[in-house]
């Protein structure tokens, strides 16, 4: 039966190995001049960008047949150092070389009749394509934030702190990340996503500073983990969902970029406190390296940070008083929770 295919991912979920690792290569390469390399102008006119597989495979000092198969998604078992030759001739940095290995692992096993399909023959055993895992299997448990990271989410009280799951989940957000970006809280849980935010939200659109940066680094992200788990299906329907529903999605999912989440600044715009300028660093957590703390700071003394204590102040929680006490909000909290605070303030009331 004929499958209908949506940005390289079918209406089963499965992933197209073979369009991928080809949609890859031929993107690194086509971004790759001889000049570039130090090979030699040989008179042929260039009817596409960047170097030709020939080229590559002279630098990669493989045969010119032998690296059409690989970019076709047809070569067994690709050894590891015929990746890493390749992956050095295409220039590629950690992320790429790491996604090139996890996708030829995946297409070795589907061509050899382990299970092309996105939910069949995966494996979570160490393969022989490039050194790298075999194709990942689906992953199937449910994600869960243990208590001690909830605790480390509540003692970040000062600055936005959340945990990122697979496909960029939200599993938990402290009170001051949910007032800056969005309060996932209050969205059902299967919707609690930051590629779907940032994606699809209007008001995404208008609070995140370089908003096209930043979406398509998001993108970037879904493909590294696409190459990751082929055969996640819930992974495969959000980015059918993304391709259907957002205009620029396939653009960005057809430049085949990978990105891992690491460090770097973001900038929002809030409504009430104007622009926060953060540095954000990311954290695997340790015993689950699926899930990831993000933390944004603020410079000392910057507009940002008096801003974000303002915002604080506003959305903090109303302190217990035990009977007769004074419900008087201390002067030196700027607007705490008194009823003068707008009801816009995001997270308001929020514990």
């Amino acid at each position: 039966m004929r499958r209908h295919s949506i940005g390289g991912v079918d209406d089963t979920g499965d992933m197209d190995r073979a369009k991928e690792i080809a949609g890859f290569l031929r993107s690194r390469r086509a971004g790759i001049t001889p000049e570039q390399v130090g090979l030699p102008f040989d008179g042929r006119v260039r009817r596409v960008p960047g170097l030709r597989r020939d080229e590559v495979a002279r630098l990669a000092g493989v045969s010119s047949e032998y690296y059409t198969r690989l970019e076709q998604g047809r070569a067994q078992n690709p050894s590891a150092e015929v990746v890493a030759a390749v992956a050095q001739a295409l220039r590629l940095d950690d992320t790429e070389r790491e996604h090139l290995s996890d996708l030829l692992a995946s297409g070795s096993r589907a061509g050899s009749g382990a299970g092309s399909g996105a939910f069949a023959g995966a494996s979570t055993g160490s393969g022989s394509g490039g050194g790298a895992a075999g194709a990942r299997r689906a992953p199937s448990r449910v994600q869960r934030v243990r208590p001690g990271l909830y605790l480390m989410l509540d003692t970040l009280d000062h600055v936005p702190a959340f945990i990122l799951g697979r496909r960029t989940d939200v599993l938990a957000a402290n009170r001051l990340a949910r007032a800056i970006i969005t309060d996932f809280d209050a969205l059902p849980a299967t919707r609690r996503n930051m590629a779907r935010y940032y994606l699809l939200d209007p008001q995404a659109r208008e609070r995140v500073g370089d908003w096209e940066q930043l979406a398509a680094e998001t993108v970037a992200m879904l493909r590294f983990e696409a190459g990751r788990y082929p055969h996640d299906k819930q992974l495969a329907d959000l980015v059918g969902e993304l391709m259907l529903t957002c205009p620029e999605f396939t653009g960005w999912w057809n430049d085949h970029r990978v990105l891992r989440r690491t460090h770097g600044a973001k900038s929002y715009r809030h409504p009430l406190v104007g622009d926060l300028h953060f540095h954000y660093e990311s954290f695997q957590a340790p015993g689950d390296p699926e899930q990831t703390l993000c933390v944004y700071t603020v410079e000392p003394g910057s507009p940002s940070a008096e801003a974000l204590r303002v915002l604080d102040s506003w959305t903090a929680p109303e302190p217990v008083r035990g009977p007769g006490a004074s419900s008087e909000v201390p002067g030196d909290v700027p607007g705490g929770l008194r009823d003068d605070v707008p009801d816009g303030v995001p997270g308001r009331g929020l514990s």
